[in-house]
Order: structure tokens, then C-alpha cells, then sequence
């Protein structure tokens, strides 16, 4: 079944007529009824009900018909998509990102997005995961970077991949040569984590009180920069995404074990913002990136 089959099945059953759906679809009138003869033997039942010049649709002609519309105009809406003009993308789009995604991952889905669509402005604000899922809702936001929220209510989360969580050290710390460290072990370490406010302290929190620790927080701060500077001069430990975490920074990373803190990043919407050609666009680029950024984590950390 070709798609040319389905233009000329709804173009007859709009006019019921060999000689007047020809004329519009600028074919013969036998290639026509070739066509639909095709179609009928493919599906396996009859469309079309033939007496003498009369044309009526069947049962199944009229069911297949309600469908046939619906697929092609889906269809017809995709193809102008492909064939607008990236140009012609124009307005503003408002982006809410976590501060771990501000850190590298924005500014290079903003990058790329700006060379294929340069007449869209983007304005990106940092805000916590449970402000931006608030701001989304009011329609304040088009589109959300952040972790998977506890409770999105009537916002759509798209996942983009698994990520792991480790545990962050200066190089005296006595865990410094480990290369895994169970969770259980950071019971009463000093540490310096995120506040209880936010969803990824909550999941490490639940991490915690499944393996019976309790970490000594001597710290919260809710950036990670200042996170990791305090770190790198104390002996306190912490636990981020290892991403974050430079070569240049003097930090070590271990890995975290049973269990092992996972969080999921994503693309938070709500239904109307979503279908804006601008957002359509840039959440494109953002699964581009996110899979080249997974990857890239699956490889430095290499085989378990």
C-alpha cells in the first residue's frame, strides 16, 4: 500500500465519481480505477459499491475512510514540517534548567539550536526542579531541564537517560584509594550535600534509610560549585553527578554501591507548550545531546 493509494481513495470518496476524482488527481480515469482496484485487493474487501455509473462507499469503505483521513493528514502536517524553512522559526522560547544542567549541557543545546535557528530567542532561567514544574503550569515556561519530579501532575516528563550518582572526595580523604564504596560506610561521615528542599537530596535521603546510614551533615549549600571548593579544601565528603566533577577540580570520584543512587534527567512540558515549533525544535537537540552526553558517561567509567 502506497500513499498515493490513500490520496486517490479519499479523493473518489469525496466525489463519488471515476470522471470527477480523475479530473482532480489529473489522471486517467482507468489509471484511477487501477489504483483503487489495487487498494481493494490488498486491504481484501471492497471499498466501493459499483451499479452501473453510481459510486457508494461500503461499511468497510466508510470505516476505512475515517482512519485513511486521520493517518493522512498527520502525515501531510509532517511533511511541512520537514519542508519549512529552519529560518522561519521565530519568537521566543523560555527554558527553566536545574544548576547541574546550566553547568555545560544548556549552553551547548543553546549553541547548536542558535546556528540552525537563529531568529528564536532563548531565555533560560536557573531554578530548582519544583519551580520549574510550578512555572511550567502557570505557562511561564515552554520547557523544563531537570530530574524526574516526585508528582508532575498534568506535566509530561520525557526521560533521557539513567545517571549515577558518586561519592566526591579530596585527594587526602581517607576513602581517596577506594574505587567503591558502600553506602553503609558513610554512616556518620562528615558531609556537605544539597538541603532537604531538593528532590536529589530526598532520593539520597531514601538511599540512605534503605541501608540503615545516617550521614553527619555538617553542610548544605544548593549549588554545587561552592559544593565542591569546600570539599576540595575539607576532609567532609559529598555525593554528585560525576559529570560535574573536572579534572581540574583535585576531586576524586568513587563509585557508590548498594545501593547505587540513580536519578533520571529530562524534558518537563506541559501539553500546550509542547507542540510550539520553537520547543518541538530545541527538544530535539536536547535528546541529540543527552544521548551523546550518556554515552560519553558509559565510556570514561568503562566496565563494571
Amino acid at each position: 500500500m502506497e500513499l498515493r493509494h490513500l490520496r486517490y481513495f479519499i479523493a473518489l470518496s469525496g466525489s463519488l465519481n471515476f470522471t470527477r476524482a480523475a479530473e482532480r488527481l489529473h489522471v486517467t480515469q482507468s489509471t484511477l480505477s487501477h489504483q483503487i482496484k489495487q487498494l481493494e485487493e490488498e486491504i481484501g474487501v471492497p471499498l466501493f459499491d459499483r451499479i452501473g455509473r453510481r459510486v457508494s462507499l461500503t461499511e468497510a469503505g466508510d470505516e476505512f475512510l475515517h482512519y485513511c483521513t486521520k493517518a493522512l493528514h498527520e502525515i501531510d502536517l509532517g511533511l511541512g514540517a520537514l519542508r519549512q524553512n529552519s529560518s522561519e522559526v521565530t519568537g521566543e522560547l523560555r527554558v527553566g534548567s536545574t544548576h547541574t544542567f546550566n553547568l555545560g549541557f544548556i549552553p551547548d543545546c543553546i549553541a547548536s539550536f542558535h546556528g540552525k535557528h537563529p531568529r528564536v530567542k532563548v531565555v533560560v532561567e536557573e531554578l530548582s526542579a519544583d519551580q520549574i514544574a510550578a512555572r511550567l503550569q502557570q505557562g511561564t515556561l515552554d520547557l523544563g531541564i531537570a530530574y524526574r519530579p516526585s508528582a508532575p501532575g498534568s506535566l509530561q516528563f520525557e526521560p533521557l537517560y539513567n545517571e549515577e550518582m558518586v561519592l566526591v572526595v579530596a585527594k587526602k580523604h581517607a576513602l581517596a584509594r577506594r574505587k567503591r564504596v558502600r553506602m553503609v560506610e558513610l554512616h556518620r561521615l562528615p558531609m556537605v550535600l544539597l538541603p532537604a528542599s531538593f528532590a536529589t537530596r530526598q532520593m539520597l535521603d531514601e538511599c540512605f534509610r534503605s541501608c540503615g546510614a545516617q550521614p553527619h551533615v555538617v553542610a548544605e549549600i544548593n549549588t554545587l560549585a561552592p559544593m565542591m571548593d569546600l570539599v576540595a579544601k575539607t576532609q567532609l565528603a559529598s555525593i554528585m553527578a560525576a559529570n560535574v566533577v573536572t579534572a581540574q577540580s583535585g576531586l576524586v570520584v568513587i563509585r557508590l554501591e548498594s545501593p547505587t543512587p540513580v536519578r533520571t534527567p529530562g524534558m518537563l512540558w506541559s501539553p500546550v507548550a509542547r507542540d510550539a515549533a520553537a520547543t518541538r525544535a530545541f527538544s530535539t537537540i536536547v535528546r541529540k545531546l543527552a544521548l551523546r552526553s550518556s554515552l560519553q558517561g558509559t565510556q570514561s567509567r568503562g566496565p563494571s
